[in-house]
């Protein structure tokens, strides 16, 4: 009988357990922002890790070169035949049947300098693009910033667009015709490029890692941007109004006529374009590979 007033008392006062359960409509769909994880990304401190990290890059780059050309039987002139093979359909197509003005410069010098700049972002986009996907066994097995992995395919994409250049060099004197010394330009619109080309790979191959549509995709849009981009015509074919904004959205343009004007025409490229490209070259860059930082952390996970 002594256990008679607890049972009494228990069935008068409220269970906790009971008051703390609750109903699916009482479950909140995402964590309360106190427990939330935020990706800080400090710039300071990634370019230090990625500093010390630039053996890796050195060592991945080679190894993509070695991959790549050890083993073929005309080595490293696979860097030159796709460039000297699209000047070849550009002269047919647009110089002969299509007529495009070259503005009084050799027509093979003109397409050209618009093909080195664009067969260099075409084949870092390529690589870099996938390059995270491709090199998933070893980012699971070894710690470092992952944005090694697009800047080794944009170092192997400039080690061929150097072995390029050397077409260039051979078809100026075959032409009778000479750089200007307005070429001393060139650093500033390479500056511009790389910028460019850098922001987006970062985008990308963060982006084909979460989604993997853009795989396909990537090869229609560089097929599509290589006729957007003048690099067969001339960059006076667009519309004078639209030039500013052209030049927001795809600052290859004003580089490659920089390029065109700074070395065979012997003018300074148009300043305000210039300027344009620059500053959406440097956003791109800066806010790509901000982006790329932040997706980094689930990288791993997702892939």
């Amino acid at each position: 009988m002594r256990d008679e007033p607890s049972a009494t008392l228990s069935v008068g006062r409220a269970d906790p357990v009971a008051e703390r359960m609750t109903t699916p409509a009482d479950i909140p769909d995402s964590p309360p922002d106190d427990l939330r994880f935020r990706r800080k990304v400090r710039i300071g401190e990634s370019i230090r890790e990625l500093w010390r990290a630039r053996e890796l890059i050195r060592t991945l780059t080679e190894r993509d070169l070695r991959a790549r050309y050890k083993q073929a039987v005309l080595g490293f002139a696979w860097a030159i035949l796709p460039p000297i093979g699209l000047l070849l359909v550009f002269d047919v197509f647009f110089h002969h049947v299509g007529n495009v003005s070259s503005q009084g410069t050799p027509y093979e010098l003109y397409a050209y300098l618009g093909l080195l700049p664009w067969t260099f972002f075409s084949s870092a986009m390529t690589v870099g693009g996938i390059s995270l996907l491709t090199s998933m066994t070893l980012l699971n097995k070894v710690y470092c910033p992952r944005e090694v992995f697009p800047l080794a395919a944009v170092g192997t994409a400039a080690a061929d667009a150097v072995v390029s250049t050397g077409v260039l060099i051979v078809l100026f004197p075959i032409n009778g015709f000479w750089p200007k010394a307005t070429s001393i330009w060139i650093p500033v619109l390479l500056a511009i490029e790389v910028a460019f080309t850098l922001g987006v790979v970062f985008i990308v191959s963060a982006g084909v890692v979460y989604l993997r549509d853009l795989r396909h995709l990537l090869p229609i849009a560089l097929q599509l941007g290589l006729f957007i981009t003048p690099v067969g015509y001339s960059f006076d074919v667009i519309p004078r109004g639209l030039r500013p904004l052209y030049a927001l959205a795809n600052p290859l343009g004003p580089v490659i006529d920089g390029y065109r004007r700074a070395i065979l025409l012997g003018k300074s490229p148009d300043l305000g374009l210039t300027a344009i490209a620059a500053a959406s070259a440097g956003t791109l860059f800066l806010g790509g590979y901000l982006l790329f930082k932040r997706l980094e952390t689930g990288i791993a996970d997702v892939a």
